[in-house]
């Protein structure tokens, strides 16, 4: 049976490679907001013990990695034709685990940002050999994902006299872009805002009417992954043709 033209065994495989995987960011999870070493004594010990199954962390990038080979197949005509799925098969994990710490811990540990920095840059190093547009144009994408940031900082500074989003905010926007190249980090920058405007009205409301709660800082770094996942699997240019859309049905309906 195939999907994709991928044989139903290969998604076996891929959703149990997924599983150590995501059971490895487990690990990560606890290990990175502690500053503490990813590999080391401990992690072998604990692994030849029996290291606590995290099943969100498995289930989820077990999932994530079955949709990702869905989305892209498998192409056999070699190893640089099969370059998007390697590179988000990569990333997913990392998207997740800043999701989880900032939710848990509001950072987005400088390890992490660096890491997906290097995956980016070899990433981009692999698609100039054949393609230098195409680097170029994923260079342009860390430029202008940090510029974006960098600028709603600024202002935020100068109106309220804080800061608008935190550094980790401005660093990861950066190295997605890596990733993605310049046009969609843009969608990814104005999905994330959409998400959290949305998501904060009802947060906000929630701790004010539920708890009497007035603490109103919501950490970004989760709308950024959730909008930078479902990027990789809607096509591109999807955000920017229905966000026009909507201001176009908007725009109709105030009168002048």
């Amino acid at each position: 049976m195939y999907f994709n033209d991928v044989h139903i065994l290969i998604y076996v495989a891929i959703f149990i490679l997924g599983l150590f995987v995501g059971k490895f960011c487990a690990w990560c999870n606890i290990r990175l907001p502690e500053r503490k070493k990813i590999f080391s004594k401990e992690f072998f010990e604990k692994n030849k013990e029996g290291l606590e199954n995290n099943y969100i962390f498995m289930i989820l990038i077990g999932t994530l990695y079955i949709g990702l080979l869905y989305r892209f197949g498998i192409n056999k005509e070699g190893i640089l034709k099969n370059l998007e799925l390697i590179k988000f098969s990569i990333l997913m994990p990392m998207l997740i685990l800043a999701l989880f710490i900032d939710i848990k811990h509001r950072i987005i540990p400088n390890r992490l940002n660096l890491t997906i920095l290097e995956v980016g840059l070899v990433i981009t190093f692999i698609y100039g050999i054949t393609n230098v547009n195409m680097a170029k144009e994923y260079i342009l994408g860390m430029l202008l994902g940090g510029a974006i940031f960098a600028v709603i900082t600024l202002l935020g500074g100068l109106i309220y006299g804080k800061e608008a989003m935190g550094m980790g905010d401005l660093k990861y926007t950066a190295v997605l872009g890596l990733f993605f190249g310049a046009s969609s980090i843009a969608e990814i920058s104005l999905l994330a805002f959409f998400i959290a405007a949305i998501c904060s009205i009802i947060i906000l409301l929630f701790r004010l009417l539920i708890f009497k709660n007035k603490d109103e800082y919501i950490p970004f770094g989760p709308f950024l992954s959730i909008s930078a996942i479902a990027c990789i699997f809607i096509p591109a240019g999807f955000v920017f043709d229905n966000f026009l859309l909507l201001c176009k049905l908007i725009s109709t309906q105030i009168p002048i």
